[in-house]
Parts: C-alpha cells; structure tokens; sequence
C-alpha cells in the first residue's frame, strides 16, 4: 500500500476506509473487521460517527500489531471553548477506542470564532506533546481558518480531510495545502452517488470501461494520482475489495484530464463557513 510522509515524519496509508454512517454497534464492528481482513491498514472514525468503541474493538480482534494500523479520529464539537470538556471529549475518544494513542486527531469542524479554534489547537498540540496523538491536522478548513490558524500554531497541521470528489475536485485548496505541507485527504469521494448520474457517470464509465475497472476505481485511482489520500466508505464487504482494488489502477494523463473535467465545484456536503455553532 503506498503511503505518505506527513510534515512531522509520521507514515500515514493514502488508502483507507471510512466510517461515517456506518451504524454503531456490531454492523461497523464486522465492517472494520472486514477491511482489515481484505487488506485495508487506515480506519477514519469520528466522535461524532458514535462507532469508536466498535472500530477500537475491531482492531483488538483483528490480532494485527497496533503499529501496523492507522487510526484517524475527529473532535466533533467545540463545547464553547470550554477546555476542560474539550480535554474530556479527547480523553473519552481514547478510552473508547481502547487505544494507547491516536495516530491522527482532527478538528472535525471550524468554528466562526477564530480564538475557539486556536484554543482547541493548543490543546490538541498537548496531547501531541504528551504523545497521545501521534499526529494533529483539521478538517473542514477553508484556506481562511488554516490561515488563521496557522498564526498562533506551535505545530503545524499535517492533514486537512475535506469533501473532494471529481464534481467538486478542490484544485485551490489542494495547490494551497502543498505548499505549506499539509496532506489532504478526500471524504465522500464518490459524491453520494452523484456520479453515477447524468455526463459525470457517462465521463467516468467511458474512463472505466477503457481500464476494465469499476467507476469507484477509476474515483479512487484519480485521487490517488493526485497524491490525496483516499477513505471511501462501504458497508458491503464485496464492495469493500472492490474500492481495495481500485489502489492497482494507474490512469493516463489523458484521462486524468477527463475525470477533472467533470468538476463543477459543486459542495454536496455542509458549507465549512455556514455550521452550526454547536458543531
């Protein structure tokens, strides 16, 4: 599996599976299970997703060396910069992961209140210290918030997870983040369904077709080319080999070109500068 090198030295797999609605309990407990089974060695969870208790359990029964997975989790809510809730919220995740440390821990939205955000960075930067995350980064951030935030952090984000799919490829954001070395990673890569629809699914069975491969495969390889890391999510384990697969593919320049064609910077997610305050 390729992998990235993250801006503080940490090895982090630019393939994985993501959990978001996948139900808590025993359905995401087997799903886990599964992927790890087929291969997959980076699991995306959220507090916010209710399953981590189930992913934590997953990868204790799966019997793979804890070094050997990648486990990224998200602090959903902002508790109105209350650092000792927030300090609880981080240490709970640990607990419920059963986890020694996290290897990724992420902002999982911005707030409206830049010093909110800078507070809780600072608080993620201690456990960093303390080595319980063994790296930190945000999702959701628009190109402001890493601006801003970026002016008070001792330690720099490593990874930005936000909506990237070929209807909205985020080409900006992406150049942005390269240059001040910080990994993007690509939530709801398949646009929910989207692009099964209308001149996108015909743009990418036409790319497929030519490769002999599915048009999730053609998604996950156009964002693997792009060097974003990739964590589709699934709940249907044939499915799960076939998004596993997907990391074979190599596309030709060209239809690299016709998948980025397809972009329309169209958001299918919530706008990063339009959430709720409780988030």
């Amino acid at each position: 599996m390729k992998t990235y090198i993250l801006n503080n030295g940490v090895i982090m797999p630019s393939f994985g599976l993501g959990t978001f609605l996948v139900e808590q309990g025993e359905s995401a407990y087997e799903i886990v299970k599964s992927a790890l089974k087929i291969g997959y060695r980076h699991i995306d969870t959220a507090q916010a997703y209710g399953n981590e208790a189930d992913v934590g359990r997953a990868i204790k029964d799966s019997k793979i060396p804890r070094k050997d997975i990648f486990v990224t989790s998200k602090l959903s809510r902002k508790y109105f910069g209350d650092e000792k809730v927030i300090r609880a919220a981080l240490d709970e995740s640990l607990k419920v992961l059963d986890l020694d440390y996290i290897d990724l821990m992420l902002i999982h939205w911005p707030s409206h209140d830049i010093e909110q955000n800078r507070l809780i960075w600072s608080i993620f930067e201690e456990y960093y210290m303390a080595g319980k995350f063994k790296a930190i980064g945000v999702s959701n951030f628009q190109r402001h918030h890493m601006e801003d935030l970026l002016k008070t952090a001792k330690v720099r984000p490593v990874v930005n997870q936000v909506e990237c799919h070929p209807l909205l490829s985020q080409q900006p954001l992406h150049k942005y983040l390269e240059t001040i070395d910080c990994q993007m990673t690509s939530y709801g890569p398949f646009a929910k369904g989207e692009i099964f629809k209308g001149r996108p699914y015909e743009i990418l069975l036409e790319v497929a077709k030519k490769y002999g491969a599915t048009i999730p495969q053609v998604v996950i390889a156009w964002g693997l080319e792009r060097q974003i890391v990739m964590i589709p999510k699934s709940v249907h384990e044939d499915r799960l080999l076939e998004n596993f697969k997907g990391q074979e593919l190599v596309l030709s320049k060209e239809d690299l070109e016709k998948v980025n064609s397809i972009n329309r910077g169209r958001r299918l997610y919530t706008d990063p500068d339009n959430t709720p305050d409780t988030w």
